[in-house]
């Protein structure tokens, strides 16, 4: 199977994925403003001109390991922007800051399993190792995803669920990449053509 067919088949995989995920789904929009009846809504450009976004629970190291993993799992592609242009890291700060604690271990042991393992392979950190280093220590660590017994195999699967959610309830997952056009009127429900279902 060449490498282009994987990648297609692990995109649509993530979708098909995305859909049964109802975490993300089921939580309030978080920071959202709302207009008031009389008001006008503040234009959501003025507020993204202001500084860039505090982070609530993870440190700059952190954030760009998560950055550089989630957009390892959902890159840009020709069809649609990757994580990273979808804001999921911002969304996985949110999500684990108001987590319990026992995820927030999980969360901090894992980031530091990955910087270990990238350290004891190829002699430096996750992020500052080569795309395919990258890449081959994530396929390790993904191999027992559906049975993960160690810290970095049980963050793998973490970050993969929170990168999915934060990518497909985002506007980029939603209108780029899966091209949900909204709902739209149908006049008609014409049913079934076959001849032979017609009564």
């Amino acid at each position: 199977m060449s490498e282009e067919k994987n990648d297609i088949t692990r995109r649509r995989a993530l979708k098909v994925i995305a859909v049964g995920v109802g975490t993300a789904t089921a939580l309030p929009v978080l920071g959202q403003e709302h207009a008031h009846h009389g008001q006008a809504a503040k234009p959501a450009a003025a507020k993204t001109a202001a500084a860039p976004a505090k982070l609530k629970f993870f440190n700059a190291q952190q954030m760009a390991l998560i950055t550089t993993i989630s957009d390892l799992i959902i890159p840009t592609d020709d069809h649609s922007p990757g994580a990273k242009a979808a804001e999921v890291p911002a969304f996985i700060d949110l999500m684990v800051s108001e987590s319990p604690e026992e995820t927030k271990v999980l969360w901090r042991d894992g980031l530091a399993g990955i910087d270990k393992m990238s350290t004891e392979k190829f002699s430096g950190n996750f992020s500052a190792a080569k795309p395919e280093q990258q890449v081959a220590l994530l396929t390790e660590i993904s191999k027992d995803e559906r049975n993960p017994k160690t810290v970095e195999e049980k963050f793998f699967r973490a970050i993969k669920n929170l990168t999915i959610d934060g990518y497909y309830t985002s506007e980029i997952g939603i209108h780029k990449d899966l091209q949900y056009k909204g709902n739209t009127y149908v006049k008609e429900f014409k049913g079934c053509t076959h001849p032979e279902h017609q009564t």
